[in-house]
């Protein structure tokens, strides 16, 4: 959950960007809206993140009680990441976010190359059902 805060917010949106703002954090979001993600997976979706900023990111979600992070006791460490409750209350706007973007995307001829990420969770998927 989110320490108190002591800054005064003059607008909600404010509080939201302080939450969700920045270039990955929404799309960290919704990667995890369907999987639980261990680090290494959420890096190999997000190519164009360095480890630096993902793991400050996730920290940051962690912190502000959007993202939880399981870490399992076993030989080689093991820690997932999934959305919390108030995760999931965020869903609805990562939706409209997507639909407008693609939306933008395809007014402007914008190219949205979606297939490494498609590729890569299927690939881990199957991996893990093995």
């Amino acid at each position: 959950m989110i320490e108190e805060l002591e800054k005064t917010y003059r607008c909600p949106l404010e509080l939201s960007m302080d939450l969700i703002g920045g270039k990955w954090k929404c799309v960290i979001l919704w990667h995890l809206r369907k999987y639980r993600l261990r680090f290494s997976q959420l890096k190999r979706i997000m190519p164009g993140i360095t480890p630096k900023m993902l793991t400050q990111q996730l920290r940051d979600l962690e912190e502000n009680g959007l993202v939880h992070r399981e870490v399992y006791a076993v030989i080689p460490p093991k820690v997932e990441y999934s959305l919390t409750a108030d995760g999931e209350t965020f869903l609805p706007v990562l939706h409209a976010m997507y639909k407008w973007g693609r939306s933008y995307a395809d007014q402007y001829d914008i190219t949205i190359d979606t297939s490494l990420q498609e590729k890569i969770i299927k690939q881990e998927l199957s991996a893990a059902k093995k």
